[in-house]
Parts: C-alpha cells; structure tokens; sequence
C-alpha cells in the first residue's frame, strides 16, 4: 500500500474513532492568517501590536495557545496533515508525500486558495521570491502547500496557490473560497530577514508591520461583500520568539508544548535534554460573528487543534494528531 492511500485509510479509522464536536458550528468560511516568530506577551496587549490587540479584546484570544514545534517549516506541515512527519528543520527541499488537508477538501468538494504575499505568480516553485535567499520577501517555507508532492506536481491544485495581490480582486468580486490561507512576506509576518529590506534585529517595527498587515487585511474581508456572519477569521503565529543563542532549545525562547507535540530523543543537538519539544506559547486570536466576545481561553491548545476544528466543522476526517481527542481538542470554547 502507498504512503498516500495508506493516510487516506488511516483517516477513515479516524474519522469512526473520533466524533466531530457538537460546539464547532458548520462555518461558511474560515481563514488563517499565519504570522511568525513571536511570543504572546511580545504582541497582545503590546502598543506596537495595537491592531491586534484591539481585535483580541474585541473578540477572543489564547493565553494557552502553543506552536506544534521548532522551527516554522514543520509546524505549517503539521496544521495541513496533523504531523510534522519527524522534521525539525527549515529546509524547502523537504517533501511531504502525506495525505493531508487538501485531499481532503477537494475529496469533499470543499473550495480553497492559499495568498502569498511576494509570491511572483500562482505555483511558483522557487523556494524564495526574489532568488537570494538574504532578500527573499517569499519563501516557501511558509507556503506548506508546494511542499506536498500531490500539490507541487498538480497543476489544477496550484492553480489554487496564488499571490496575495489576487485576494483584492476576489473580495471585490464576491469570491472567497470556504477556506483562506495567507501567508504575508516576510516583512510583514513578523520573522525578517538578514537583508536590509527588514532585519532581524528591527523587532519593534517587524512586530508594527506585521501588526498593521492583520489590521489591513482582516477589515477587508470582513467588510467585503464575499463575507458572511457565520464565518471566521484566525489569526496565529508559528513559534515563539527566536531568543539568540540559547542552545537548551536550539535557539528559541523555549521549547514549551501541548497537545502531542512531537518527542525528540536525548542528546539531539537542538534539544539535548530529549522530550516533547513544543513551539512555546504564541499568540492565537479569533474573530467573526460566531466567536465570543470579550473573552479568553486558557485550554491548551496548538494548530493540531485548529485542524481538527477546521475538520469538525466540515465533518472532515480527523487527519494524525488531530485525530486524539484525548490530547488535542477542537476549539470549542470560542465560539458562541
């Protein structure tokens, strides 16, 4: 049995073992803006994230939410298959030849389309955009979508995978599929680059753009005529900051988990002292008619069970780790 059709199996199993939940309303939309690299505490409730801010209070956010792991690539593969399929590297050559989220809309007749913003034309294939890596504003690390042989290789599904200067037009015309993906370029997801365009090292000013990109975008999908009240809009971060040169977690702030992150053995250069190694605490918002007003979770919860919600909302089957609703559980406490 192929690898493929073997998740395909194994995601019927799941879908008998774990019932949807009776709190995730069968939403019209649901878009995920994902942000990069930063801590709860650096962004909600901070006067450089003021957007953001606004929107959480406004609506709901996590004190509890956690990146999947370290780095970013892995943790985009895990919200779109539920694993992130033994890999705890960045390298855009990786392939993922998984069954994963678009199998399944497209086996259940579910529409999407994945923004990325600096992404030179619908399915492009270079792992940066431009093609020095040190003045790359796309990159395909954040793209999960050309990461999937049976995307890549595809050329009705990349037809899917389009510039963000697309969404405008869409939302202008009343289109909008059932599921959004935008990723913004780098100078405005909050990571930077080691290029002058957007450093590194300019935190507060990657944290304002970025800020500034949620507050831009989400006023006009909500106010555009393809939007409607039973829909919602996520906005989440990866990881937790990237701290400098803190060898205990390989860098990162912390490597604190939730929800079947993965386990690395002792000894592993990036994690020598073994064990779940999370992506730490980050922040997570929600915001639409269906959510709460005012209100915070302190569940744990990380993009396994963004999945899984997408997927109970759908009645979709429960693909890898959102499959356990043990440990990982739908967002059932945001919504009304």
């Amino acid at each position: 049995m192929n690898v493929r059709l073997a998740g395909a199996v194994l995601a019927f199993v799941f879908a008998l073992a774990a019932p949807a939940s009776a709190k995730v309303p069968k939403l019209d939309h649901i878009v995920i803006i994902m942000l990069e690299n930063h801590s709860l505490q650096s962004v909600i409730g901070n006067p450089v994230a003021p957007q953001m801010t606004r929107l959480a209070k406004t609506y709901a956010y996590s004190n509890a939410y956690y990146g999947v792991t370290h780095p970013s690539l892995p943790n985009y593969i895990a919200i779109t298959s539920g694993n992130n399929w033994y890999s705890n590297s960045d390298d855009p050559g990786q392939r993922f030849d998984h069954y994963n989220i678009v199998d399944q809309f497209e086996a259940a007749h579910v529409s999407w389309t994945a923004y990325m913003e600096s992404m030179p034309y619908s399915g492009y294939m270079g792992a940066y955009y431009p093609t020095d890596p040190n003045k790359a504003l796309y990159v395909a690390r954040h793209n999960p979508f050309v990461l999937y042989p049976d995307i890549r290789t595809n050329l009705a599904r990349l037809k899917h995978d389009v510039p963000l200067t697309r969404l405008d037009a869409d939302l202008k015309a009343g289109r909008l599929a059932r599921f959004v993906w935008i990723s913004p370029n780098v100078c405005r997801d909050m990571h930077g680059m080691p290029g002058e365009d957007c450093p590194y090292a300019g935190d507060k000013k990657l944290r304002t753009d970025g800020d500034a990109f949620v507050g831009e975008w989400v006023a006009k999908i909500v106010r555009s005529k393809a939007w409607t009240k039973n829909s919602v809009i996520f906005v989440m971060t990866d990881e937790t900051d990237y701290d400098g040169p803190n060898a205990a977690t390989g860098g990162w702030l912390n490597a604190d988990a939730c929800c079947n992150a993965p386990v690395v053995v002792k000894g592993a250069p990036f994690f020598p002292q073994g064990g779940a190694y999370g992506g730490g605490i980050s922040p997570f918002l929600a915001v639409g008619d269906p959510i709460k007003r005012g209100f915070v979770s302190n569940i744990p919860y990380n993009h396994y069970s963004v999945l899984r919600t997408i997927e109970a909302s759908w009645g979709l089957p429960f693909l890898g780790m959102a499959s356990d609703p043990l440990n990982v559980r739908s967002l059932d406490d945001f919504f009304r």
